[in-house]
């Protein structure tokens, strides 16, 4: 199956960015599960019961989150319905929602699992514990893993601790795309950040000025979305179905 991973989509801007491109990306890459980290979906911050429609009308098949999953609280009914929305698996078990879901794809099942980093994150459950609990209730070798994380030497141990067990981990949260996507030993797919869909002058999807007032002086500011120049980047990979293992991964940017 060939699967398209999203990076982070920031704001209404970027909903619609996707509406707009995801059928091109679709028939340019043979494109059959579509999957797109929405935790910054709504403007400003966090998640929508209508930033989530948006992404699903737009064609996106399974939606992960991160940090900012449980900043709205509207959107925690949507969480515990299901449907292809899921938070970081190692939230603390009161949290509403789930952070695995299986897209049942014809060809074979796609397990997709959300999980959270702690380094320089919110300290939760360790994701290594977690994945490997996780992993234990999985029956389909098709898992793709989002690791919503800060530091890049976390991910990439992620990446080398699932190697082999699941079809790839991509990570997410910083919006910055990253040159290293490759396929690892045991071949698991493997990129550090697969970027975002936001505003290319911006600072990771906020208006600069906004932003750079925020750094320079670190008093509180209300975010606001960059509406211009959007790109889009995520990665494209080619599972196996009857392995589970990746035999390409492909990092995209659309201008």
């Amino acid at each position: 199956m060939i699967v398209l991973m999203i990076g982070d989509v920031v704001g209404g801007a970027g909903c619609d960015y996707v509406r707009a491109k995801l059928p091109i990306l679709k028939k340019r890459y043979g494109v059959n599960v579509t999957v797109a980290n929405g935790e910054n979906s709504a403007e400003g911050n966090g998640m929508t019961p209508k930033s989530l429609r948006d992404l699903m009308d737009s064609g996106v098949d399974v939606i992960t989150s991160g940090n900012h999953s449980l900043r709205r609280r509207e959107v925690c009914e949507e969480l515990d319905k299901g449907g292809g929305v899921v938070r970081p698996a190692n939230y603390h078990p009161s949290a509403p929602g789930s952070g695995i879901f299986l897209y049942d794809y014809p060809g074979a099942p796609l397990c997709v699992i959300n999980l959270q980093g702690i380094v320089y994150m919110p300290s939760l459950q360790s994701p290594f514990d977690c994945a490997d609990e996780l992993l234990k209730t999985v029956k389909t070798p098709c898992i793709l893993v989002d690791f919503h994380a800060e530091a890049t030497a976390e991910k990439l141990c992620m990446g080398y601790w699932l190697d082999g067990r699941v079809s790839a981990v991509v990570g997410t949260h910083t919006h910055i795309p990253t040159a290293d996507a490759r396929i690892l030993k045991g071949g698991t797919g493997y990129i550090t950040d697969v970027g975002m869909c936001g505003g290319l002058n911006s600072v990771l999807g906020v208006k600069r000025d906004v932003a750079v007032e925020k750094m320079r002086t670190g008093l509180p500011v209300r975010f606001e979305n960059e509406p211009e120049d959007i790109r889009l980047s995520g990665a494209v990979l080619d599972i196996d179905n009857a392995t589970g293992r990746c035999r390409g991964i492909e990092s995209i940017v659309m201008l």
